[in-house]
């Protein structure tokens, strides 16, 4: 099995153990083991090797940076509880029974994820790399004063930040099941960031936003893009409706740095998700962020969502393979001892869905696309 690729690019893998060894708890559906996995899958399949690709251990993120989009008192409420100090006052802040557990610390293992994604930035802006990826990244939900959908800082609105400030346009292009409202809200008044948000509906999953009328306000308005889709998309309605919006929009934008979050709940298999994407599907989407990535020169990635632990480690590590320009192999290596799952790189074909379903999830597709060709590409001379 292979891929196109950014044809061997300079690329980076920030990574340390250190990243995989917090804990939600153990019946909370994010898992940070599953960045070792994915890791140690990479690494047995030789998508490491090479003079062209390093691994680069992350730095916290400064309390400085954190501030760039986080409010002072969220920032120290989070460093309390990162402590051990529970008051009752972070209830107030997102924090508490359900998807944002308060737990010792917290902080620094979400200000090293945070810190992970400046590092990349800063890896690619400077022109060391071409590409960095952070699979720890891609916190896509976290709002200034209040954690939100299992994150704690919005590491991807902290990275791009700085490199407005250095004087780039940036586009976002987040490719999770869920919308990614936090980056949306930071960048809503901008024209220097388009955020393109490919998801599953806010009328079947959280956070509920998304819709395509949501375009942004003053100078930013037309700059936010949203590309719901229905439950049950697979790989080929998700790729045509893809390819309609995110590469001509990316193109008529001419952006500086490309900035992906690599979700991949969409995948058939996630516990919490509806669509059906394989990791076929998925890589197909990277392989063309990659050629966008290669056009912009700059091209940073983050993970982001997914809770099927097998697709999570076979995806990005495909993923990183489209990156680095590495051939993807049929068969996981017989080294890699990961969650159960298939030992192939590839998922076996799905079930078919039902005729009559379909059709109402290819309509679906054909009306938000329809809807936001006449919403946004005017604007760019499309």
């Amino acid at each position: 099995m292979s891929n196109a690729s950014a044809g061997g690019a300079r690329a980076a893998y920030v990574y340390s153990d250190q990243l995989a060894r917090h804990s939600y708890g153990d019946a909370h559906p994010m898992k940070p083991i599953r960045l070792q996995y994915t890791f140690e899958l990479a690494r047995a399949a030789g998508f490491l090797n090479g003079g062209d690709i390093q691994v680069i251990a992350p730095r916290p993120a400064t309390l400085e940076e954190l501030a760039l989009f986080h409010d002072p008192e969220y920032i120290a409420q989070v460093k309390s509880i990162g402590e051990g100090r529970f008051t009752g006052e972070e209830i107030a802040y997102g924090f508490g029974p359900g998807d944002n557990p308060a737990y010792p610390g917290m902080f620094e293992a979400h200000s090293l994820a945070s810190g992970g994604t400046m590092l990349a930035a800063e890896l690619v802006a400077s022109g060391r790399f071409q590409v960095a990826f952070n699979p720890a990244g891609g916190l896509h939900h976290a709002l200034p004063r209040r954690a939100s959908g299992f994150c704690v800082f919005n590491d991807p609105v902290l990275a791009i930040r700085k490199l407005v400030a250095q004087g780039m346009r940036v586009v976002y292009v987040d490719i999770d099941c869920h919308h990614g409202d936090g980056v949306q809200h930071g960048f809503y008044d901008s024209d220097q960031v388009m955020t393109i948000s490919v998801h599953e509906s806010g009328r079947f999953l959280f956070p509920g936003t998304g819709d395509v009328t949501e375009i942004g306000v003053g100078r930013g308005e037309g700059y936010s893009i949203n590309l719901p889709l229905a439950p049950y998309t697979d790989d080929l309605i998700y790729a045509a409706s893809f390819d309609a919006i995110v590469p001509p929009l990316i193109r008529a934008f001419k952006p500086d740095v490309l900035f992906t979050q690599l979700g991949i709940d969409t995948h058939m298999g996630d516990p919490i998700t509806h669509m059906r994407l394989s990791t076929q599907g998925f890589t197909d989407t990277v392989a063309k962020l990659a050629q966008l990535g290669g056009e912009c020169g700059r091209w940073i990635a983050t993970g982001g969502g997914g809770y099927d632990m097998s697709a999570v480690a076979r995806g990005w590590a495909m993923a990183f393979a489209v990156m680095a320009g590495k051939q993807i192999p049929s068969r996981l290596p017989e080294s890699y001892r990961g969650p159960d799952g298939p030992r192939t790189f590839a998922d076996a074909p799905d079930m078919p869905l039902n005729p009559d379903i379909r059709r109402e999830v290819q309509a679906f597709a054909d009306r938000s696309v329809e809807d936001l060709r006449k919403l946004t590409f005017r604007r760019f001379g499309l």
